[in-house]
């Protein structure tokens, strides 16, 4: 998503850029549950047009314990709800206005993640307790790709004897042998699913992050990475396609036709270009590479679920 910043709602024109006495309250919060969503409707608080031309909003969610989630939803159906930030009970009510002005001013792009369950049920900086950390040991847990090569959160050496948190990787001919870094998204790349890769890692992050014995930097760099950006998987785009031409009959040239990609031969007639569907969906690598890509920008799994395949890129999109 790629929005096109505008001006918040008039009621917050004159939030303030950083936390003063200037600084708006936010509005009250119904606590009516809207029909069929499960998930509390809030005040608006600002509201822009994103780059498809479509309207959206910013709006204020109480949480778990007292918290405030500041989430941005489309503002006609309601619906892919993004979230924002998750205020803590102890932070002013002002810092949501401060929030939606940074947000709305980021011309560099919104790349918020899908709202999660939990986020209603979890309060933002509440240490793990104790007792419950050992439910958070990812170390020992493995995940092996249709290859057969496994994967682990492993303890290396590190700089100053600083031991250093890593995903690493074992082929399927030597689970014995010595491990070889991966980053989290060559794991996720591996897998074609953010799960259970994405926990995993946030539960180690978790557990250690207090310990001076352990080195997060690279790990937690990854995460934050994989958490912001817009290149994503593009196995659920791979099977609407395939599906729309198993059956429904629609062949690839149609569907890349509908894009805009096109081609012509050399009597000038008009027709899809395959090739660039079959490279954006993974199941033909680009040129001059040998390895299939499972990662498609989302602005352009948004333009062929929506033009090739007319459905919401919501469907396509991996959680």
């Amino acid at each position: 998503m790629s929005p096109a910043v505008s001006s918040p709602l008039p009621t917050r024109r004159r939030s303030a850029s950083r936390r003063s006495s200037h600084a708006r309250p936010l509005p009250r919060i119904s606590t009516t549950p809207r029909r069929g969503e499960g998930i509390v409707a809030g005040s608006p608080l600002a509201g822009y047009v994103d780059g498809e031309g479509r309207a959206r909003e910013l709006f204020a969610l109480p949480g778990h314990g007292g918290s405030v989630l500041v989430l941005d939803r489309d503002a006609a159906t309601l619906c892919d709800r993004r979230l924002v930030a998750h205020l803590a009970a102890d932070e002013p009510r002002e810092n949501a206005a401060l929030v939606c002005s940074h947000y709305l001013h980021d011309t560099s792009g919104r790349w918020c993640r899908r709202v999660r369950p939990e986020d209603l049920q979890i309060a933002p900086f509440v240490q793990v307790e104790r007792e419950q950390q050992g439910d958070l040991e990812a170390q020992h847990t493995r995940v092996v790709d249709r290859d057969g090569n496994a994967y682990r959160l492993e303890l290396l050496p590190g700089e100053r004897s600083t031991a250093q948190l890593r995903w690493c990787r074992r082929s399927a001919e030597a689970y014995n042998s010595p491990g070889e870094q991966a980053s989290l998204r060559d794991v996720i790349a591996a897998l074609e699913s953010y799960e259970p890769a994405r926990t995993l890692t946030e539960r180690a992050i978790t557990l250690h992050c207090e310990d001076p014995g352990v080195s997060l930097t690279r790990l937690r760099c990854e995460f934050d990475r994989l958490c912001v950006s817009p290149v994503v998987l593009n196995r659920g785009l791979r099977e609407a396609v395939l599906d729309a031409i198993n059956r429904h009959g629609t062949s690839m040239s149609e569907i890349a036709l509908r894009c805009g990609i096109v081609k012509r031969d050399r009597r000038g007639k008009v027709s899809g270009e395959t090739s660039w569907l079959a490279r954006r969906i993974g199941i033909m690598p680009e040129g001059g590479e040998k390895a299939i890509t499972p990662w498609i920008h989302s602005d352009v799994l948004g333009a062929i679920a929506r033009k090739g395949l007319g459905i919401s890129p919501r469907e396509v999109e991996l959680q």
